[in-house]
């Protein structure tokens, strides 16, 4: 359960636009910070969209501050924008690398140091991080997405430890395989999708991939008082597929 008021950045789609419907059916009013507009998915609660790139720290800081006009407090924040791409490590390109850390790494910090005065102000500010299985279990050609989801999962423990005394808990959840337009298009790619997503499954403990509802799920319990112990952890929401010894 969720109250208060949350931020989330990428919610127009896939697991951010799961965690809003999730956060506003809880009772938040919910703030989407995302370059494309979902438009409010659902009649319960209060939505707003901010058309904001979350790489500009520029942007970033305006956002916030009109935040601060609306809300004047912010009692979560869901660090959910992120990309991926295929790059081999021998010849991807410095920038293509500095395109990827800057949305997948260095964004979550921007949203969480211009959030803190906002989530100062709540007194059960929560930070949620959305990482991945990557960050741990990878596979050819995701190096540089792997390598970003490592680096939030650093950044997860040490802002949990720089702002514990603070009042403000940072958390971050690490799915796998998750049923968004990317994990589809990706399945649509190979030469046989319907192989594709049977050894994919084959691989999953629960024998299915994950839905965006089920990862929002646990995201809204981390941001809810239901958590209020926990701090620094890396929750996996994978259906079981980092458990399991490759065969």
């Amino acid at each position: 359960m969720t109250s208060g008021v949350v931020v989330v950045t990428g919610g127009s789609q896939g697991i951010g636009r799961a965690t809003v419907e999730a956060c506003l059916r809880g009772g938040s009013a919910v703030v989407s910070l995302d370059l494309v507009e979902g438009g409010p998915p659902s009649e319960v609660g209060e939505f707003v969209h901010i058309s904001c790139d979350v790489t500009d720290e520029g942007r970033v800081a305006s956002a916030m501050a009109d935040l601060a006009e609306r809300f004047d407090v912010i009692d979560g924040l869901v660090n959910n924008a992120g990309a991926n791409v295929f790059e081999d490590p021998a010849t991807m390109e410095i920038a293509d690398w500095d395109r990827l850390f800057a949305l997948d790494l260095r964004a979550s910090w921007l949203c969480a140091k211009h959030a803190y005065p906002l989530l100062l102000r709540s007194n059960r500010a929560s930070i949620v991080n959305v990482s991945s299985i990557h960050a741990k279990l990878t596979v050819p050609g995701m190096f540089p997405y792997a390598a970003a989801k490592s680096g939030l999962e650093g950044l997860t423990r040490s802002l949990a430890l720089e702002w514990g005394d603070r009042g403000i808990r940072v958390n971050a959840v690490a799915p796998g395989f998750t049923r968004t337009q990317l994990v589809i298009d990706w399945l649509a790619m190979q030469q046989d999708p319907v192989a594709a997503v049977e050894r994919l499954n084959s691989q999953i403990a629960l024998g299915r991939m994950s839905e965006p509802s089920e990862i929002a799920s646990v995201i809204a319990f981390l941001l809810g008082s239901e958590s209020s112990a926990m701090t620094g952890a890396v929750v996996p929401v994978d259906g079981g597929h980092s458990i399991r010894y490759p065969s």
